[in-house]
């Protein structure tokens, strides 16, 4: 694949605080892109440097080949979707989407052609002389995007578009997205703090926390193979406990040894723990490689969230198996459900469900700032 982006040792910071901390990323022709992190990690302001609304501090912006640091916005080959949308009130569905054709001054028939073309692929046909201030916020994402596709951009950058949208609505516009950018070609890169909208619509997610990335792969990669207890809790729910490293492809934790398929580490090196809450097994006591209580029971519909104390530390389990609070199970683990970390300044953080709840969760989500 042909680099079209080249970030290289971005650094970025607002009066003392630093933002971006020697930031290095390519991004490809024709690839959708996410930058996944919570609020203040720095994944806005590396949108905005893109797109030339920010300046670093120091390192370099490349754009197909040419260095772009000095390049305004409009003189770049970039198009951005904003979290407010930014649509023209006084303008129909059909001028806002045409104001830039208008701009340049494009022939009448190739304004009529590009406009009905744009409104065919966001599924607003028949929408033309509707007033923005008429449609619903998922309709106005969709004139937004076809306003910003209709010059046709190397790259178009999305912050947050979803954010504003109710929850099925929202699912429904991440296919859409993901089948726009398939059907132009042009490389989204995309802002988001929602880990499931991250996984479903990428080619390829960069994770990132305060100011730094912490890791970079496919969607599968990063949720199967988290190199660290950041990237572990933040992308779904993660039990991660400590352990050590016995030899190759066998590791002690919760005061059992596990057959695992990581090598590679330090002979009893210490390392983080993962294992998924959907991979472990329940099973009776006298089988288990781990015994516990179970402490609360959640039901979610498709399964149970059970959590269970096992020697103090806090265990998640989802599970289509029904067990009652206080009662004593066993978890059985294979060694595909283990994945096991080098050391970081995340360990120890998080990955005990002590004071988990889903409304604490929601909470922090609601509170969550929309910029940053």
């Amino acid at each position: 694949m042909k680099k079209i982006i080249e970030l290289k040792n971005i650094r970025k910071s607002y009066d003392d605080t630093v933002v971006l901390d020697n930031i290095n990323l390519d991004i490809y022709d024709n690839e959708f892109i996410t930058l996944l992190g919570p609020s203040g990690c720095g994944k806005t302001t590396t949108l905005r440097l893109i797109g030339g609304f920010e300046t670093a501090d120091s390192g370099d912006i490349i754009f197909m080949g040419e260095n772009i640091n000095d390049v305004p916005p409009y003189k770049r080959n970039v198009n951005t979707v904003f979290q407010r949308y930014a649509l023209f009130p006084h303008l129909n569905v059909f001028e806002n989407v045409a104001f830039s054709l208008r701009e340049k001054k494009r022939p009448e028939a190739e304004i009529q052609e590009k406009v009905t073309e744009m409104l065919s692929m966001v599924a607003l046909s028949g929408f033309e002389k509707r007033s923005v201030n008429s449609l619903s916020g998922g309709q106005q994402q969709r004139v937004a995007i076809a306003r910003a596709l209709i010059n046709q951009p190397k790259v178009l950058l999305l912050d947050e578009p979803l954010a504003a949208l109710d929850l099925k609505l929202r699912k429904d516009m991440q296919q859409e997205l993901k089948k726009i950018q398939k059907a132009t070609g042009i490389t989204f890169v995309f802002v988001t703090h929602d880990q499931e909208e991250a996984l479903s619509m990428s080619d390829t997610v960069v994770v990132m926390s305060e100011g730094r990335i912490q890791q970079i792969g496919t969607p599968v990669d990063i949720y199967n193979e988290p190199e660290n207890a950041f990237v572990a809790d933040f992308i779904g729910e993660s039990n991660i406990l400590d352990g050590v490293m016995m030899q190759d492809k066998r590791v002690l934790f919760s005061g059992h040894v596990f057959d695992c398929l990581d090598s590679g580490f330090g002979r009893r090196e210490q390392v983080d723990v993962v294992v998924r809450p959907e991979d472990v097994d329940i099973v009776p006591v006298e089988r288990g490689m781990l015994c516990g209580v179970v402490t609360s029971v959640t039901f979610l519909g498709v399964h149970y969230e059970i959590i269970v104390d096992i020697n103090g530390f806090k265990w998640m389990i989802q599970t289509t198996d029904f067990c009652d609070v206080d009662e004593h199970i066993g978890l059985y683990i294979e060694p595909d459900a283990i994945h096991v970390m080098k050391k970081s300044e995340y360990s120890g953080m998080y990955g005990d469900y002590s004071s988990f709840s889903n409304e604490l969760d929601e909470l922090s989500d609601a509170e969550m700032e929309p910029e940053e």
